[in-house]
């Protein structure tokens, strides 16, 4: 990789990292506490949040039709990404270990932090839970796919992508077949220190 990739890379990252810290400012404005894993309001933002609660027969009696309709479809995705959730936590804890790849923490990514928002009814609350649990999970497999794509097969690929993980920065030139050979077993003996550092950026 040439120096003003990564220029540009470190350029990313820095600016990633400050986006970061101006959203999480934005966020925190005295809305809210953390108390270890836990949410707490003020008594008048509570006041405010019962007030703005749409109650549950509301709720359900203004609900579009087609709504109510697609509901079961959405939620029927439940059985294939728990059992997708259960495979790569079996995936990893055999073969990273194998590998020598650190494992992914999957509590990282799965957060459920809506559930203390009192404006929220129950159904509400049920819809957030399972955002939360899926589009976690989705980072979470996305990252034990990209330290299984680093150890195995570490080349960019010649058509341009839409979506890169954080380590394809790192990956070998499309069609360099001696470079290719020379660092695959460097990037397996390194990968520890690989994952950790850019995660750490992260």
């Amino acid at each position: 990789m040439n120096k003003k990739i990564i220029d540009i890379v470190n350029r990313i990252t820095a600016l990633e990292e400050e986006l970061k810290d101006e959203l999480h400012k934005e966020e925190d404005k005295g809305r809210y506490i953390l108390e270890g894993s836990r949410v707490k309001f003020d008594q008048e933002t509570m006041r405010r949040h019962r007030e703005a609660l749409i109650g549950l027969f509301r709720y359900l009696s203004e609900a579009p039709l087609l709504f109510m309709l697609t509901a079961p479809i959405i939620y029927s995705v439940i059985i294939p990404a728990v059992m997708l959730d259960l495979w790569v936590m079996a995936y990893q804890a055999v073969n990273f270990r194998v590998y020598g790849i650190p494992r992914v923490k999957r509590r990282d990514y799965l957060v459920f932090d809506r559930h203390y928002l009192g404006y929220l009814n129950v159904i509400e609350k049920l819809n957030c839970a399972y955002c939360s649990y899926f589009n976690g999970l989705m980072g979470f497999v996305a990252e034990v796919a990209a330290r299984t794509e680093l150890f195995w097969c570490p080349i960019k690929h010649a058509k341009k992508v839409v979506y890169r993980h954080r380590y394809y920065y790192h990956f070998l030139d499309y069609g360099d077949q001696e470079k290719f050979h020379e660092s695959l077993s460097d990037i397996r003996e390194n990968i520890a220190d690989k994952v950790e550092t850019d995660a750490g950026k992260h």
